[in-house]
């Protein structure tokens, strides 16, 4: 899913300030609970009320996150105060796709016609760890439209293994080879 502009920058900024602070894990847990506090849907349509008082807001918000760190619930009240609070889960993902970069960490979504058993997804992920050269994470997808072989998007990469791709480059070559032997 493609995120604004705007979590990345939020997320970004949080990053960095953890990062300073040595407190990525915290962080990130902060805002995940960030994240399933404002998914009820009740404390939202509370928060997003314009009849609501700020004060109101950061009281009824503060009381839902307690505990949390100081400088992430005033992330959480910017979000309040911007009406951008519906980010929050954004930007706690790309939170935590920072964090797992700054670690060495590449996430990989991995297409297959079929389900994969634990054990192909154990050597899947071997194999794309020493592509990469380091850990990965693997998100598994099903999509029986590539009728087999395996498709894999690292970052902005695509490494297409999948039987449709290979007749799509022979039904394209046979068209070249028939159209040049006919002329």
């Amino acid at each position: 899913m493609a995120r604004p502009a705007s979590a990345r920058r939020f997320a970004q900024a949080a990053f960095e300030i953890a990062r300073d602070k040595g407190e990525l894990d915290r962080w990130r847990s902060d805002l995940r609970q960030i994240a399933e506090a404002v998914s009820i849907p009740e404390l939202l349509a509370v928060l997003e009320s314009p009849k609501v008082h700020f004060q109101d807001k950061s009281k009824l918000l503060a009381q839902q996150l307690e505990g949390i760190n100081p400088l992430a619930l005033n992330l959480a009240y910017l979000l309040i105060a911007r009406n951008r609070l519906r980010l929050a889960t954004q930007i706690a993902e790309e939170y935590e796709r920072l964090v797992d970069a700054h670690r060495g960490i590449r996430h990989v979504v991995v297409t297959t016609a079929v389900p994969l058993e634990a054990e192909e997804q154990q050597k899947m992920s071997q194999a794309l760890a020493r592509l990469v050269k380091g850990q990965v994470v693997i998100a598994s997808q099903v999509d029986p439209n590539i009728i087999g072989g395996v498709v894999a998007r690292i970052d902005d990469k695509l490494l297409d293994g999948s039987t449709r791709s290979r007749l799509e480059s022979l039904k394209r070559s046979l068209a070249e080879t028939t159209s040049r032997a006919g002329k």
